[in-house]
């Protein structure tokens, strides 16, 4: 029963798992933030070298993510006095401000409904994971990472804003895809709709893959 809780996985699509729990801004439960993006990720411990990196650079998005109307979250398995801690100290030694809250996971609860424990990893610590909440609730991408390599920011905002403009405008983005680029439009499902795509005036390298500008 145990390594099913630990194996437990959420799936891209369906909701996301609720949690209620405490962060160094106070209480927070998931359904709380319904109408705003969130964007959950995992560390694996506080005080360590490669997540301080991290954490300054989620600071330095921060803003950018508000903008876009995304509540990011940290979590680790540690108290909120060890986070609070190490908040204070990445201010003192880096001069970065962790402007987010940080959930304080030490019985494991949201990370095993996450499934940010990997036994071949760590049991008691969370990898390095990124999960993507749409505006209602629901999972629309996850990032894994091991604990020894830190995550690219730039690539965080970047899905951020091809899952934002793939909702606002029905359309797909192509690999590589940045804001302003050429997007893909959806492709025909019956031989009509293929002979009308060819007419619309849209980009197309052949019926299946046709590109036009936002």
């Amino acid at each position: 029963m145990e390594s099913e809780e630990v194996l437990q996985m959420p799936v891209i699509g369906e909701p996301a798992p609720e949690f209620d729990a405490e962060t160094t801004h106070g209480p927070l439960k998931l359904s709380d933030l319904k109408g705003k993006w969130v964007i959950l990720f995992s560390h694996p411990a506080d005080f360590t070298p490669v997540c301080t990196t991290e954490f300054m650079a989620f600071a330095g998005i921060a803003d950018e993510l508000k903008e876009l109307n995304v509540q990011l979250i940290g979590l680790s398995i540690d108290s909120v006095h060890s986070h609070l801690a190490w908040v204070r100290n990445i201010k003192e030694k880096m001069g970065v401000e962790i402007p987010f809250p940080i959930i304080a996971d030490l019985d494991m609860k949201v990370a095993k409904r996450y499934g940010m424990l990997h036994p071949g990893q760590s049991s008691t610590s969370t990898i390095r994971t990124v999960f993507f909440i749409d505006d209602k609730g629901i999972m629309r991408a996850m990032l894994y990472y091991p604990m020894s390599n830190g995550r690219s920011m730039p690539e965080i905002l970047r899905l951020t804003k091809a899952l934002q403009t793939s909702d606002a405008h029905g359309i797909a983005t192509p690999a590589n895809w940045e804001p302003g680029e050429k997007v893909i439009v959806p492709a025909p499902k019956t031989p009509e709709e293929i002979e009308k795509r060819m007419k619309e005036g849209y980009e197309c390298k052949d019926w299946y893959l046709c590109f036009k500008e936002l």
